[in-house]
């Protein structure tokens, strides 16, 4: 659904961030006509809306990136890609650490006492279980990278690349980590280094530092560039993003929903689910449930009409494309 939004609005921008705490949705930087943005911007969600949320931080941790820097600000955790001797400015990749206090609107950064930290990088993700941050794979310089480290959020340490038992993703940026559960992470698509888009999926077991690949997933539907979430029921919705390499085909721009099952449903869930796929013949029976049930049913019931209406628009679609071919 779409919802009209008031107050400040951002302008059009690609390569933002964002995330929801206490019912506000935060958006940091990205790229639009004007250049790059290090602003933060954030709506008030819950009350309008009616999203339910868990995170009870009041923090938003930002980790490298790409941006500019003075001459006196460059280190060695900061790759040159671009200079501007007029003002001496410096762009680049970096592996800093920022937090933003959402109470207080202001920036801060840690001193990290300890740790190897990843080097320097852009088109990476970020995960976070409990108390620790965690980062995968992204660019560094000219190379796509498949590695795997964690930050303690509480002691400020970095855990080094993270050694792997068996198989593992191969290298690649623009993808998605969403936490499943309290110790795996789901990975989802990306670009290779082959430059080729990614379709595959991969569970990450934090325990046993182990990767499991999903085998059942399709093949057709690669993602890049996209956004992840978690659903109410363990399922990780991807939306948007481009199915091309965006450096050379800026045409394959994605809008339908992908949903990846990562446990079973409730009982709950599957019950409505068949009552929706078959209103029409429990249609005598439908109104003989208790209120509060009911509404679940018809919010169920619309969605699976919706649901057959496209795929009927499509296949309709197919079939006069065949007669026009023909």
């Amino acid at each position: 659904t779409m919802h009209l939004m008031e107050g400040e609005l951002p302008t059009s921008m690609s390569g933002s961030c964002g995330a929801s705490i206490n019912g506000k949705l935060y958006i940091f930087g990205g790229f639009d006509d004007k250049g790059y943005s290090n602003r933060v911007l954030y709506y008030f969600i819950l009350e309008s809306l009616e999203i339910k949320y868990c995170c009870c931080s009041f923090r938003l941790i930002y980790f490298g990136g790409y941006g500019c820097r003075k001459h006196n600000e460059l280190s060695d955790c900061f790759d040159v890609h671009d200079a501007f001797w007029e003002g001496q400015i410096f762009w680049g990749w970096h592996n800093d650490v920022h937090v933003f206090d959402t109470n207080t609107q202001t920036w801060s950064q840690p001193a990290i006492r300890g740790g190897e930290p990843p080097q320097p990088r852009a088109a990476h993700t970020c995960a976070v279980l409990g108390n620790k941050g965690y980062i995968f794979g992204g660019r560094v310089l000219q190379t796509r990278m498949n590695d795997l480290h964690c930050l303690n959020l509480d002691t400020w340490t970095w855990s080094g690349r993270i050694s792997i038992s068996g198989e593992k993703p191969k290298d690649r940026s623009w993808h998605t980590l969403t936490p499943i559960g309290d110790d795996r992470l789901f990975l989802f698509g990306g670009l290779s280094s082959d430059n080729v888009p990614l379709s595959d999926g991969w569970i990450h077991n934090i325990s046993t530092n182990g990767w499991k690949q999903l085998t059942h997933l399709p093949k057709s539907r690669p993602r890049l560039w996209h956004t992840a979430c978690l659903g109410k029921e363990g399922e990780v919705m991807v939306f948007g993003g481009s199915k091309d390499d965006l450096h050379f085909m800026d045409t394959g721009h994605c809008s339908d929903l992908l949903i990846f099952q990562t446990q079973p449903y409730s009982l709950l869930r599957l019950c409505l689910d068949c009552i929706g796929k078959n209103a029409a013949l429990l249609k005598n029976q439908i109104p003989c449930l208790p209120s509060k049930l009911l509404q679940q049913v018809l919010k169920k019931i619309t969605f699976w009409a919706a649901v057959n209406h496209r795929q009927e628009r499509k296949a309709e679609t197919e079939r006069q494309g065949q007669l026009n071919s023909t």
